[in-house]
């Protein structure tokens, strides 16, 4: 049913109580970024942004070094990523490698487009000239992965005229970036390393002219909070408290790993500031984790049944989680 196709199903509030513990987001748990903040409480919510967001746009072409035509601002990436599979200069297959963020499909299969989801590398980097739009998580959400042929995949998207689009929402929480092809599109979501997922803002940065793309959004996409967003995370300021809040991130997931591999279960660690647990029945196991008061991401809605996706929390948080499964599992039986 078209209800089933266009439901949300990639996490966020689940309509139940506040938990007292949240795994299930990947934003920066020791957010928000202080300077940030600074540069949210500095603006007028009386006054309608620009129209045009003339003031972003210019910045955030000078940091990535391309015309202020390349980079178009939206409501997060979310939106983004749905405006990219309307755009009629892109309408024709998309091309997935599973398992990945589930907003790409959703927005391919609300539109009837169509998709290939690769079965592996191998399989995407040979359908990727023929596809007309195609996503790329890097790091990748939810395995952690970091795909070590992004270089032979943007050379086959120039060969094929193909949108090859690299989502980089977790990109600045990898403890070695990886250096970026040319000519691919990027998609930027710095509330997730900043810690601020509430305030919705993103954008992106394409190797043509975006003016018509800008326009395929409705009026005042962004609020002024958006605005101030995107603005001050190019402060030095706010690059600075990024840098030495993933330092506790990286030794907060490596605890976070430790705990979990002492119940006995397998884990995948990612580069970045979360992992994934195999338990077993996913979906019982995270609702039986919500009924005492703790959020984990289900994997199911990834194609991954057995597996949660945990992000770096506090230390009192990790406790807390840790005594939890441990109940609950034994209480499964997984």
């Amino acid at each position: 049913m078209l209800d089933d196709v266009l439901r949300p199903i990639h996490g966020g509030p689940d309509g139940g109580p506040e938990p007292l513990y949240d795994f299930s987001t990947n934003a920066n748990a020791l957010g928000p970024n202080p300077v940030i903040l600074e540069y949210l409480q500095r603006v007028d919510p009386s006054r309608y942004p620009d129209p045009l967001y003339r003031k972003v746009h210019r910045l955030l072409a000078q940091a990535h070094g391309v015309a202020e035509e390349q980079v178009a601002v939206g409501t997060g990436t979310s939106e983004l990523i749905h405006r990219l599979a309307r755009w009629t200069y892109l309408r024709g297959p998309m091309l997935l490698l599973p398992p990945t963020f589930s907003e790409y499909a959703r927005a391919a299969r609300a539109l009837d487009l169509p998709l290939w989801e690769a079965e592996g590398p191998e399989a995407f980097l040979a359908l990727l000239p023929r596809a007309s739009l195609a996503f790329l998580c890097v790091p990748n959400n939810p395995t952690g992965e970091v795909y070590a042929f992004l270089e032979e995949a943007a050379a086959l998207a120039r060969e094929g005229h193909t949108a090859l689009v690299l989502d980089l929402a977790y990109y600045e929480l990898l403890e070695a970036p990886p250096a970026l092809p040319h000519g691919v599109w990027r998609l930027y979501s710095p509330n997730k390393a900043h810690g601020l997922t509430g305030v919705r803002a993103g954008y992106l940065v394409a190797p043509l002219d975006l003016t018509h793309f800008r326009n395929l959004a409705p009026s005042w996409p962004v609020s002024v909070y958006g605005e101030a967003l995107l603005l001050g995370q190019l402060d030095p300021a706010a690059q600075a408290w990024l840098r030495e809040s993933r330092r506790e991130l990286y030794r907060l997931r490596r605890l976070l790993a430790e705990g979990l591999r002492g119940l006995g279960l397998e884990v995948r660690e990612s580069p970045a500031n979360f992992l994934l647990a195999r338990v077993g029945r996913a979906t019982e196991v995270a609702r039986a984790l919500r009924e005492r008061g703790i959020r984990v991401r289900d994997g199911t809605s990834f194609g991954l049944s057995e597996w949660i996706r945990l992000s770096a929390q506090g230390e009192e948080a990790i406790g807390a989680l840790l005594e939890a499964l441990e109940g609950v599992l034994a209480r499964l039986g997984a």
